[in-house]
């Protein structure tokens, strides 16, 4: 399975610089964090592959199928920076009418519905309203929404923003937890949120790849003597460095 970006070219203003132009890029298995400062291209991107927006120039495809079809959006699944609670609807009620919208028959989204709070581990609040869960049981509930019609592709902008460390540790684990049988590709502005823990690590700056590969060849740029726990900076801080990019 390959969900690929090539040459793509993409601008919200036709008299500015494009954000991304004749960029490609290919989403490896496992769980990639993805990092930059704002304005590097990380939600252009996610937005691109998740078929929210049409490339001006190049093409979005996974295994061949065009972003924008049925088979695309049925096998990609994307979560923006905020969940929006409906207030009438029950956990398991808002992931079945995710699922719904999704093209899924009523019968089949109730019971895919269950299936995925429990992937999630929110099976004990598959009752609760969702204007009374916490912002991170939310954010679950939306990573379900994504799941329930069988997704193969995870897009995730900003998942962690505003959870305390340890709805965080929740959250990671639960990605981990996915990567079997679901590409994960997963934005954030902390450094240290799933860098040392993703199969892979892209850095972005200005609309460019910095660096795009493993976790450990990530790792590698941490220079040397930086404190115990803080290496993903280190990295980070020295890509962007040997580039001439300030931190």
């Amino acid at each position: 399975m390959t969900l690929e970006l090539r040459n793509c070219t993409y601008g919200y203003r036709r008299w500015k610089q494009p954000v991304l132009q004749d960029f490609s890029y290919s989403l490896p298995e496992g769980l990639t964090v993805l990092l930059g400062p704002n304005g590097a291209g990380k939600s252009t991107l996610l937005k691109l592959a998740a078929s929210v927006t049409t490339p001006q120039k190049g093409r979005v495809a996974l295994d061949g199928a065009p972003a924008g079809t049925a088979a695309y959006r049925q096998a990609v699944a994307w979560m923006p920076q905020d969940i929006v609670p409906m207030p009438t609807l029950t956990a398991r009620e808002y992931v079945a009418y995710i699922g719904w919208l999704k093209g899924m028959n009523r019968t089949d989204a109730w019971k895919q519905a269950r299936k995925a709070l429990a992937r999630v581990e929110l099976t004990d609040k598959i009752d609760a309203r969702t204007s009374q869960l916490s912002g991170g049981q939310l954010r679950r509930v939306g990573v379900a929404g994504a799941l329930v019609h069988g997704a193969r592709v995870l897009l995730l902008d900003e998942p962690t923003a505003g959870m305390d460390p340890y709805q965080r540790r929740v959250f990671r684990d639960i990605l981990r937890g996915l990567t079997g049988d679901v590409r994960v590709l997963l934005s954030t502005h902390d450094v240290a949120d799933l860098a040392e823990e993703a199969d892979h690590v892209t850095v972005m700056y200005g609309g460019s790849v910095l660096h795009h590969g493993t976790t450990h060849t990530f790792l590698a740029h941490t220079p040397p003597g930086t404190l115990e726990g803080r290496a993903a900076e280190g990295a980070y801080t020295a890509l962007l460095r040997s580039h001439n990019v300030a931190a």
